[in-house]
């Protein structure tokens, strides 16, 4: 089998070009346990990034440590947001700058219908999109506004997760397992829409454990395996790899 390195060879290729979102030698832990281990990519404006690798590789990880979720004592390395020092921020401070995550388990808030969720978000400047704007891109929620949001089936769910990010005025979407335990209608829907967001220029991140649906969604990846950048190229180079795909993504 070809060693990583041979995948690796352009993994940190990206990391001296001009970027939108840098990211460059992070590491974290949880307890004694060594997740991120010198991860570093970039991100261009506007681009769409799948971030792979199989279930501990340290892509939740990346994306809260990006958040600033984590406590600072754990993490060491930059990252930078239009010339900004995220590493330096609080998750409230990446948030002002512009820095939404979506996780895994979207966190909607119950006892809130839809629209007070949305409301939630927009009570904190800087303001996102309107709610008119919002119910246009996403007409389900338009339709169940008044509706307590965990009432919500999986996918519209889902919806809500990211529309409330929209609220906000983001630079920057990070999206956990955003296809998880939802039908394939309903994540063509989602595509259709994540495709919409890179249109206004929003640069996105997607971890999700169906790789090859990211992938042809996504204009580039960084695949992750235990904690360690090991590839960083097109999203097209991954697809067109047979032998890249079943060592680090088991497809």
């Amino acid at each position: 089998m070809t060693h990583s390195n041979d995948f690796s060879k352009n993994a940190n290729h990206a990391t001296t070009a001009p970027a939108y979102l840098s990211v460059w030698d992070i590491h974290s832990y949880y307890g004694e346990s060594y997740i991120v281990q010198g991860v570093s990519f970039n991100v261009h404006e506007g681009e769409i990034l799948a971030l792979l690798g199989r279930n501990g590789a340290g892509k939740t990880s990346t994306l809260r440590s990006i958040a600033r979720l984590d406590s600072p004592a754990v993490q060491r390395g930059e990252i930078w947001l239009d010339h900004k020092p995220l590493h330096k921020m609080s998750s409230y401070e990446a948030a002002v700058q512009g820095i939404a995550l979506v996780p895994e388990d979207r966190r909607i808030i119950a006892g809130l219908t839809v629209e007070e969720n949305l409301q939630l978000a927009q009570i904190v400047e800087p303001v996102g999109w309107s709610l008119e704007r919002i119910y246009e891109l996403f007409p389900r929620l338009g339709e169940r506004r008044k509706q307590e949001g965990v009432t919500l089936s999986g996918g519209e769910q889902q919806m809500l997760a990211i529309a409330r990010a929209l609220a906000r005025d983001i630079k920057v979407l990070l999206l956990d397992e955003p296809y998880e335990g939802l039908a394939p209608v309903i994540v063509d829907e989602i595509e259709k829409t994540l495709r919409i967001i890179k249109e206004q220029g929003i640069t996105t991140i997607i971890v999700e454990q169906n790789a090859v649906r990211a992938l042809k969604l996504a204009d580039r990846a960084v695949i992750l395996d235990t904690g360690s950048v090991v590839f960083d190229g097109t999203a097209k180079e991954v697809l067109d790899n047979a032998e890249l795909r079943a060592e680090y993504l088991a497809i």
